[in-house]
């Protein structure tokens, strides 16, 4: 994957994920306290799996791990040239959006927000990083071979519904006990390992710096929280984390696809650079998903698309017999699937990653639905006896 010569701080940017992983270790368990007293507390209600009352607003732990891991990166050397070349100033501008959305998100864990206020919240903070520059500028179509070069109004929006979506995603997938964070980790992760590997085949270009800082800095904080939100969770992240992961997520790939010049490669390397966008896409299609059967659920209903329901993904698997932590284990195990599907070219043959990624969805799919066969033979065993 590294070629000799390349310009790659990779110990730097481990160190990075690793600060951010402590802080947010750490910040959490003083997070926790405060939500108790602050009142930011999860009461089970019908639709809920938890059965007592747990402190959300865990996601200002994640916030505080990420944005010191951050500032931390811009005291290094070999890192403060992805903070220099701008304009934008990408990792601020993220850490701008950030501060917003989290900002959105504690009021919402405190006191509830209705949906058209989250929703003009999440606009908000990603429209505020697409005025201050980080914005889509082109984008390839493969069909024709050629780029599509767009004006500021139309980047913002674009950039502006990448993101919301991204948010949303995660906000809706954030049922179970670590199972947002553990998305969040296994997307961000994955991210990195192409930025690097980005990184070396253009000899260390800046371009490829905010990305892979950026994903360091969200894998790290969303390790961090796992150990407190892992079933049993002592913390949920709430509305401040799960939209701060899906931000971010939306910036990194903005941030790679977007912006690196697409002039002057060849097709395989085209792909190769908007390689960020699909990856986000194949992790988060199962929470992607999960968010559009559920709107067409609810409207079909008559009902609004913001109701909550017991219809989520996760729901379902806990309803044909699988634990909590086997159903989050089991959503970690797809996703973890189609990241590698995504991000495996970089990094072996082709045919060896079709082949890796089929055996996988195949045992992915077998182990998904063995509690709904016993249960099946159960079902048939009761009636024989009968």
């Amino acid at each position: 994957m590294f070629s000799s010569g390349a310009v790659v701080p990779l110990r730097e940017l481990l160190l990075v994920l690793f600060v951010s992983a402590v802080v947010t270790f750490l910040a959490t368990g003083g997070i926790r306290v405060l939500a108790i007293g602050f009142g930011a507390v999860a009461v089970p209600r019908e639709r809920d799996v938890h059965v007592k009352p747990i402190p959300r607003m865990g996601g200002v732990g994640i916030y505080l791990g990420f944005a010191a891991a951050v500032l931390f990166a811009h005291q290094l050397p070999a890192l403060r040239r992805g903070f220099d070349y701008g304009p934008p100033n990408i990792p601020i501008t993220v850490l701008v959006a950030a501060t917003l959305i989290v900002l959105v998100g504690i009021v919402d864990d405190r006191w509830g927000l209705d949906a058209l206020t989250k929703f003009a919240g999440q606009v908000t903070a990603a429209g505020v990083m697409a005025a201050m520059g980080l914005s889509w500028y082109s984008i390839y179509n493969p069909f024709s071979n050629t780029t599509v070069f767009l004006d500021a109004l139309q980047g913002g929006l674009i950039t502006v519904a990448v993101t919301v979506t991204l948010v949303n995603a995660m906000n809706f997938v954030d049922g179970l006990d670590g199972l947002a964070a553990g998305l969040g980790l296994i997307c961000a992760a994955a991210i990195f390992v192409f930025a690097v590997g980005l990184m070396n085949e253009q000899g260390g270009s800046v371009d490829t710096y905010p990305p892979a800082l950026l994903a360091a800095a969200m894998a790290g904080a969303c390790l961090g929280f796992l150990p407190h939100n892992f079933q049993p969770a002592r913390i949920f992240m709430g509305d401040s984390g799960s939209m701060l992961i899906g931000l971010v997520l939306a910036a990194v790939s903005t941030s790679a696809s977007g912006r690196i010049p697409l002039q002057g490669f060849g097709p395989r390397d085209i792909v190769g650079l908007l390689s960020p966008l699909l990856l986000v896409g194949a992790v988060m299609f199962i929470p992607v998903l999960d968010l559009v059967l559920a709107i067409v659920r609810r409207v079909r209903a008559g009902v609004s698309f913001s109701t909550p329901d017991k219809m989520h993904l996760h729901h379902r698997l806990l309803q044909i017999g699988h634990s909590h932590r086997r159903v989050v284990l089991l959503i970690y195990l797809w996703v973890g699937v189609l990241a590698f599907g995504a991000v495996g070219t970089s990094l072996m043959d082709r045919r060896l990653v079709v082949l890796l990624v089929a055996g996988g969805l195949v045992f992915a799919l077998v182990v998904t639905a063995v509690p709904g066969f016993r249960r099946g033979e159960r079902a048939e065993d009761g009636k024989s006896h009968g």
